[in-house]
């Protein structure tokens, strides 16, 4: 799965849901996945559809799933909002 994902694309995705996502509880959404970092903004965090991922130093990810399918959907649902949102 790491070999299927850049960090240019998870920072591309992170500024779409920002842009365009509706703010709940402090954190941004956008079809479905949630957008936010930690405090001092060095990590950034992306969950949904039961899959977590975040970023860390030296472009550096992990993804946090229980099942294939799981990451397959969320990995589509990243690239439909890279490929649909300015």
């Amino acid at each position: 799965m790491k070999n299927e994902l850049s960090i240019r694309t998870v920072l591309s995705v992170y500024e779409k849901i920002i842009d365009h996502g509706e703010v709940v509880d402090e954190r941004h959404v956008l079809e479905g996945i949630t957008g936010y970092t930690d405090h001092d903004g060095y990590t950034v965090y992306l969950e949904g559809l039961r899959v977590k991922l975040w970023t860390g130093f030296h472009n550096t990810y992990h993804l946090d799933y229980e099942s294939e399918r799981d990451a397959e959907n969320f990995m589509k649902k990243l690239n439909y909002i890279d490929n649909n949102y300015d």
